[in-house]
């Protein structure tokens, strides 16, 4: 069974981590996907690969803390694949990590800038295509930082990941009646560029009850969930994909 067969799917940070791993597997279960992120050649490498096991994609390069790239991808959405279904803003940044206050002004606006500001500028472009076909479905990529736990150095992106939580919440109240749903996944640490060396693997591992951190994959499985009919009665939630980090801190 497709889980979202005949839909169509925006992905932002598609180019690598969480993001490639979920237009592949979007793809892989029947959607047209939009993908977004700032490297033109590696969207057009997924998008072939897509295009070669039978799926349907496109690439729309640009900065996701610029509106105009939101603007591109939800037309680009309609007018290639007829409609807008489901959007997965996950595009992240780290950003700078030190104490907060060795922390320069523009560091801190820049985390905020791709973690929290540009899922509001996606959704604000992406909303209104949803309400002219009566639904649709955001999901938003959170952290277990700054929703369980705090760690050193990174206060910013602390800060961004738990607002989005509250983003996800004001959309459930604003649009639940208009049959759009919107949630946040809160993976743990996962093998991506984003989880540094070797070293800081390991230690990330021991965070989590399961004593290791997840796969790229594992993570869009939680997020297709969420896009699928399977989560038709959640909304304004939080899923939990951390091994266990949260259920052992609190």
């Amino acid at each position: 069974m497709k889980l979202i067969d005949g839909k169509v799917a925006i992905i932002t940070g598609a180019s690598s981590g969480i993001g490639k791993a979920a237009a592949t597997l979007f793809a892989a279960n029947g959607a047209a996907v939009v993908l977004v992120a700032r490297r033109q050649d590696a969207l057009d490498e997924l998008v072939r690969d897509i295009e070669e096991r039978g799926g349907r994609a496109l690439a729309v390069a640009g900065d996701v803390t610029q509106e105009r790239t939101h603007q591109e991808a939800v037309a680009a959405a309609q007018s290639t694949f007829g409609a807008l279904d489901i959007t997965f803003n996950n595009a992240g940044l780290v950003g700078a990590m030190k104490p907060l206050a060795e922390m320069e002004p523009r560091q801190w606006s820049e985390v905020l800038a791709v973690n929290l500001t540009a899922a509001f500028l996606g959704a604000r472009v992406q909303i209104p295509a949803m309400l002219e076909q009566g639904s649709g479905v955001l999901v938003f990529t959170g952290s277990f930082v700054g929703n369980s736990v705090g760690l050193p150095g990174m206060s910013a992106y602390a800060a961004a990941k738990a607002g989005l939580m509250g983003l996800v919440r004001g959309i459930a109240a604003d649009y639940g009646a208009a049959g759009i749903r919107a949630n946040a996944l809160l993976p743990g640490g996962t093998a991506t560029d984003m989880a540094g060396d070797a070293a800081q693997r390991e230690w990330a591992a021991g965070l989590h009850a399961m004593k290791r951190i997840a796969e790229p994959e594992e993570i869009a499985k939680a997020a297709l969930f969420l896009a699928s009919d399977m989560a038709s009665f959640i909304t304004g939630s939080a899923l939990w994909a951390d091994g266990g980090n949260a259920a052992v801190k609190l």
